[in-house]
């Protein structure tokens, strides 16, 4: 299987921001707890330690291997089960998820986005977004995340680098 380039750059009077869309057959509430809770947040990126209340968490990505430090992430916005805006060390990451209903229940649009200073970043940080979001779905669609396989979304580099390069 061949990952395909599903974000896009926005404007936002800087280096831009980088914007993915995943949409779930699950309500919101699911996969805010996905995205969210240290448990199911582990079956597909890292997990948490700390006290959300104090306005910080420790954040491991456990998804990248047993040596990876845990990072303090600070969080500006958290309006459950809607909203979550992230900075650490200069990453701002931002969730917003809104639900719609269909004939046979809903679905949950989740939108990714992560501001760029560094535009020539893309071509690392867009592939690894889009492997960890497909990820997601695979947890969230109750299969296997073995079979989201890394060696398919470095190609998608360049395509990235192209949508941030200077106009």
């Amino acid at each position: 299987m061949s990952a395909a380039m599903t974000g896009w750059r926005e404007a936002d009077g800087g280096g831009g921001r980088l914007v993915l869309e995943r949409r779930f057959r699950a309500p919101r509430e699911d996969v805010w707890a996905a995205v969210t809770e240290p448990g199911r947040l582990e079956r597909w990126i890292g997990t948490w330690s700390g006290d959300p209340a104090d306005g910080q968490v420790a954040f491991r990505m456990t998804a990248e291997g047993e040596d990876v430090a845990a990072e303090t992430m600070r969080i500006e916005e958290c309006e459950p089960p809607s909203r979550l805006r992230l900075v650490s060390d200069g990453w701002v990451l931002e969730l917003d998820l809104a639900e719609t209903p269909t004939a046979d229940g809903v679905v949950t649009t989740l939108r990714f986005a992560q501001v760029m200073p560094l535009p020539e970043s893309a071509a690392e940080i867009g592939p690894g977004w889009e492997y960890y979001l497909d990820r997601l779905a695979a947890v969230l669609a109750g299969r296997d995340v073995a079979g989201v396989a890394w060696d398919d979304y470095p190609a998608l580099g360049a395509p990235y680098a192209a949508a941030f390069a200077d106009d």
